[in-house]
């Protein structure tokens, strides 16, 4: 048995070594911890909380920085310069998309738009993108299917009767109908049987998303089956819902710790829209501080602080080091969204940090909450509209009230693979 282990440590260690030589030979990658044989840097890097871990490295090796997870290295880059650089500046270049292989097994090797890459992406990108546009994305109807769906929320929400109530389910409900609206043209009850099995099948995909990721070899053969059409969908499902109804869960749960914003907030909202209308986009123009709050949530939250990693599609000359093509790329946009010399106290949930000191809003090239470049986030304008007129509505129907005192309330994120999440609780939705 012992001269077994041996064997697997020798060989994994001239591997590893090999590995090192023949980069070496073309240039270097980035500095970084000391990987061990077959584990790589696994125990310098804690699971659940990839960032504070990366956030330590970085103020060792810099703002680009190798980690081995396993034998395979990925190449961190870490704050606003060096992401820019990368997803923007060099976008196609890093527009490459390293591989989750429990997805792949799950969808017996048909790719979606999420994790397709060369020319399989595109074309599943430039896919959708046309087909959402022709059913209404990015037009005036959309909007009314969201005005329609936050007033069917406001009524689900009056059925809770002012009581203590988890509000998961029924915030995730309302994005999946935004979605359902869009692909099925056809909204549906909360209660619907077929709409009750698709949410479930779209928490599983959450829980499988949550794993831990390996970088693996991907086909491009085949771009337009059905296989393809069908994975595709699911990810819009999947995008389209949970990072949407986490944002809105993560906003109430920070409205009920901040009162003083919550007031704020409604002042605004009694001012501009009143009771008796809808709140619709154009008012976001006349409501900086709902706009700000939007903003810092989304920003505060940090939903998914590393990116849905990235790969270098050629090899790469990047900052003097040199990168192999399909290198994984990791982004901490927590480095970005959390950099305090564009965001004072960013660990603090304050809507001044997207405000102007005549409290207009104003725009900040650090907010990559939807990241950035050639894979930013095909749904932000959804969700942009979505988060502002749901939780606007929410606002200005109910006063929301905390089963504990404010000042007890726990904001801290749970980390879930490659999200974090609020932590669970109740609220009372009060109407007004």
């Amino acid at each position: 048995m012992y001269p077994v282990l041996l064997l697997v440590f020798c060989l994994s260690c001239w591997l590893l070594l090999s590995r090192r030589k023949q980069n070496a030979s073309k240039g270097k990658l980035p500095p970084g911890p000391t990987p061990l044989p077959i584990i790589g840097n696994i125990l310098q890097v804690d699971v659940k909380n990839i960032s504070q871990s990366l956030s330590n490295l970085s103020k060792v090796y810099g703002p680009v920085f190798t980690v081995y997870f396993g034998m395979k290295p990925a190449v961190v880059l870490y704050g606003y310069e060096a992401v820019k650089e990368a997803l923007v500046d060099l976008g196609e270049e890093f527009a490459g998309r390293s591989d989750v292989p429990v997805f792949k097994k799950l969808y017996e090797g048909h790719v979606g738009v999420l994790f397709s890459v060369g020319k399989t992406w595109k074309e599943l990108r430039r896919f959708s993108v046309l087909t959402l546009r022709i059913l209404g994305m990015g037009k005036r109807s959309i909007e009314n299917r969201v005005q329609e769906e936050a007033h069917c929320l406001v009524e689900e929400l009056r059925k809770t009767n002012a009581t203590p109530c988890d509000p998961t389910f029924i915030l995730g409900c309302a994005p999946c109908n935004v979605i359902c609206s869009i692909i099925f043209q056809n909204r549906f009850d909360y209660t619907d049987q077929d709409f009750l099995k698709l949410m479930e099948i779209l928490n599983e995909n959450v829980e499988i998303f949550s794993s831990p990721w390996i970088q693996e070899k991907q086909s491009q053969e085949q771009i337009f089956t059905l296989g393809n059409l069908v994975i595709t969908m699911v990810d819009l499902f999947g995008a389209g819902t949970e990072s949407t109804s986490t944002t809105l869960r993560y906003a109430l749960l920070l409205l009920l710790k901040h009162p003083d914003v919550t007031a704020k907030a409604r002042e605004e909202i009694e001012r501009v829209i009143g009771r008796h209308r809808s709140p619709c986009m154009q008012d976001r123009s006349n409501m900086p501080y709902m706009d700000a709050l939007v903003h810092e949530v989304q920003r505060f939250i940090d939903i998914v602080p590393n990116g849905v990693p990235h790969a270098v599609t050629r090899d790469v000359k990047f900052r003097n080091y040199f990168i192999p093509n399909g290198t994984t790329i990791l982004t901490s946009l927590t480095s970005v969204l959390h950099d305090d010399k564009e965001f004072p106290n960013p660990k603090v949930f304050d809507p001044g940090h997207f405000l102007d000191k005549n409290g207009k809003f104003k725009k900040s090239d650090h907010f990559m909450a939807f990241s950035a470049g050639k894979r930013a986030c095909a749904g932000e304008s959804l969700a942009r509209t979505e988060l502002f007129l749901f939780l606007t509505t929410i606002l200005q129907n109910f006063t929301l009230k905390s089963e504990v005192d404010p000042e007890d309330i726990d904001t801290t994120p749970t980390s879930n693979g490659l999200t974090s999440v609020p932590p669970n609780y109740k609220l009372c939705f009060i109407p007004l």
